[in-house]
């Protein structure tokens, strides 16, 4: 853990970083807000047939995981910025803030009590992602976010989605950025995509894990988690 002197010039005694789909919320904010976008005629047929194409392949490891989570993100081509917020928006209020896991409440008062800072590190979209740090008084978010022209989505992400090896790698430059360290880092997590980030850390906690990941957790002796 950090020394005293290095806590105070940073105001901060370590970092307490979450994921959020399956982490903080029991929900997928992806699948949900594909739902959503179905329900209210933003997504076509062959876009919502697509997305449960590749969440299937995605769950059974059949593909390339990156270049899954990458097509997924297209079906919002064409959609106006506007009209994605205000769907992330009601997503958020009717499904994803109902799903939030109760006892990661006092997990994050225990890490504030210690001084920690806390950010939430999600390949989910800031439009979901914010409003539950906002909720939760969690101090930043580390997310995907994606690309708009002219007030509409172009389907494509900016710079990298925050999935797999992005997520180690933002998590390390936040740690620098920060004047801390991966080493004196938590992160909390439930997929096998987040092994490398989860590896990084000093005290990696697998949350109701994937059952590969969960093999892995007790291999290396993890902490695990089983929230309701």
């Amino acid at each position: 853990m950090a020394d005293t002197t290095l806590k105070k010039d940073r105001g901060f005694s370590y970092i307490a970083f979450f994921d959020l789909d399956r982490t903080i919320i029991k929900a997928v904010s992806g699948t949900e807000l594909a739902k959503g976008a179905w329900k209210k005629g933003l997504m076509k047929w062959a876009d919502m047939a697509q997305a449960i194409y590749y969440s299937a392949v995605y769950k059974l490891g059949i593909k390339n995981p990156l270049k899954v989570v990458n097509k997924m993100t297209e079906w919002v081509k064409g959609i106006p910025e506007e009209s994605l917020v205000e769907l992330c928006t009601d997503v958020y209020n009717k499904v994803l803030l109902p799903s939030l896991h109760g006892d990661v409440i006092p997990e994050i008062r225990m890490h504030k009590e210690k001084g920690a800072k806390i950010v939430i590190l999600s390949s989910s979209l800031a439009a979901v992602c914010n409003p539950i740090a906002s909720f939760l008084g969690i101090d930043d978010v580390i997310c995907s976010r994606l690309e708009t022209t002219d007030g509409f989505m172009t389907g494509r992400p900016i710079g990298k989605l925050c999935f797999g090896d992005e997520k180690l790698t933002r998590l390390k430059a936040y740690c620098e950025t920060n004047n801390s360290t991966p080493l004196e880092s938590w992160y909390y997590a439930d997929a096998y995509s987040d092994f490398a980030a989860l590896s990084l850390v000093g005290m990696p906690v697998c949350v109701n894990p994937e059952k590969k990941l969960l093999k892995i957790a007790r291999k290396k002796e993890w902490k695990v988690y089983i929230w309701s």
